[in-house]
């Protein structure tokens, strides 16, 4: 059966910028008494986020749990259906006396009544969830009871992966890290996973300690009070997990492991950008699945096309409560080389580049001899403008404010020496 909820519209917010942090491994049991919530139930029980949960769908709604938990006791969360009315549904919830004090339970109704609400509150239910439901309302509701209320917002994970090497998908990430930090003033940590021949530290011109190396290492220990020792500034609000870039040793990475320093990671700042090598193993692949945003970059060559529809193919498959991932077509107009050309590209991998950004070796070479980024070489090129105008984009920000003030500073540097003579 096809997901009637797949782009779930009816949470807007959870699309653009809101994040539900993932649910721990748990068990969930689920009394569904409409198809159309048993549905929407087993999407969400495919999604990443309840990827550790193990999330049991039954039909008959509030009745059968009842019947069930009148000897059997119950799971760490309970989520039934109640078709009836205020005091239909408290009735029935009276006989659910073997609920244990510890497990959550979340009812789904078909009435809108503050005084049930209030009523099921009082009486320890958790949540009171209104009928009908998308995947990600049950997802967030659930992500809810274990969120902690001292953490505050979790932040989001960015990850940036090239198509195949050499497609500039670090150089695209760090730009976008040092904008969401400068432009935006955001608080950003760059992770670089690329340990043999990450680039992180090279590209800020800053000689960074083994940051992720040392975490994965001892990833039992990775805390906040770790973290703020294994980062590295590269800015007021830009720090860097970076890579050891050395090939002296072999280097293992346990995707559990990495996914606990990524937990941790996203608790201290609102933006945390990974940057993903081009390798496939189960810890990249778990990584890109489990992030918030993918963004895949790309040549427009034959084997990078072949690997972007692959990778966009099983991306669209593996989260499909998520955002498409977001294509950059990067290195276009390289001379006399023979190029796909960009609608043909489009159409071959089923997705619209963010940005087309095209190819100027001056501008990059520099910026990468001098470990500066794209916006302090060239500000007014191209490329400056198109990375700045989708990191805006990825962050959920509009350019034409951030590109009217620019015109205006511009305008004024320009005007200075005329200035300076009156």
């Amino acid at each position: 059966m096809t997901p009637q909820f797949a782009l779930a519209p009816e949470v807007p917010h959870l699309r653009h910028g809101g994040v539900v942090a993932l649910v721990p491994r748990i068990n969930i049991h689920a009394f569904c008494a409409n198809p159309v919530t048993a549905e929407a139930m087993q999407v969400a029980a495919g999604d990443r986020r309840l990827a550790r949960a193990h999330l049991d769908i039954k039909p008959g709604g509030l009745k059968a749990a009842v019947q069930l938990y009148g000897e059997t006791l119950t799971p760490n969360v309970l989520v039934v259906e109640a078709e009836g009315g205020r005091d239909g549904i408290l009735a029935e919830l009276a006989h659910l006396a073997n609920v244990d004090p510890a497990t959550k339970v979340i009812v789904i109704g078909h009435v809108n009544d503050v005084l049930l609400y209030r009523e099921l509150i009082r009486s320890g239910v958790s949540e009171y969830l209104m009928a009908p439901l998308g995947p990600l309302h049950i997802i967030e509701a659930i992500g809810a009871l274990y969120a902690d209320p001292k953490a505050g917002q979790i932040g989001r994970v960015f990850a940036f992966v090239g198509a195949k090497g050499g497609v500039g998908s670090s150089t695209i990430a760090h730009n976008v890290g040092w904008l969401f930090s400068r432009r935006l003033m955001i608080d950003t940590v760059i992770t670089d996973l690329d340990l043999a021949f990450g680039t992180a530290g090279l590209n800020f011109n800053i000689d960074a300690a083994q940051g992720i190396a040392e975490a994965l290492g001892q990833p039992e220990r990775v805390d906040q009070t770790l973290l703020d020792r294994l980062l590295a500034k590269a800015g007021d609000r830009l720090s860097l997990l970076s890579a050891p870039g050395a090939i002296d040793r072999d280097y293992a990475i346990d995707k559990d492991a990495l996914e606990h320093i990524l937990d941790v990671v996203r608790l201290s700042v609102p933006n945390v950008i990974v940057d993903v090598p081009n390798l496939w193993a189960p810890w990249t692949k778990a990584t890109l699945v489990q992030a918030d945003d993918v963004i895949v970059t790309a040549t427009p060559e034959l084997a990078s096309l072949r690997n972007t529809k692959n990778l966009i193919d099983f991306l669209k498959t593996a989260r499909p409560n998520d955002r498409p991932p977001r294509l950059i077509l990067n290195q276009v107009g390289v001379a006399r080389r023979p190029e796909i050309p960009v609608g043909d590209f489009a159409r071959s991998v089923g997705t619209e580049p963010a940005i087309v950004v095209p190819f100027e070796p001056q501008i990059f070479g520099t910026a990468s001899s001098n470990g500066q980024m794209i916006a302090e070489v060239g500000a007014r090129s191209k490329p400056a403008e198109l990375i700045e105008t989708f990191a805006l984009d990825l962050a959920g920000c509009s350019a034409a404010p951030a590109r009217a003030i620019k015109r205006l500073l511009f305008s004024f540097v320009d005007r200075l020496p005329s200035l300076r003579r009156k």
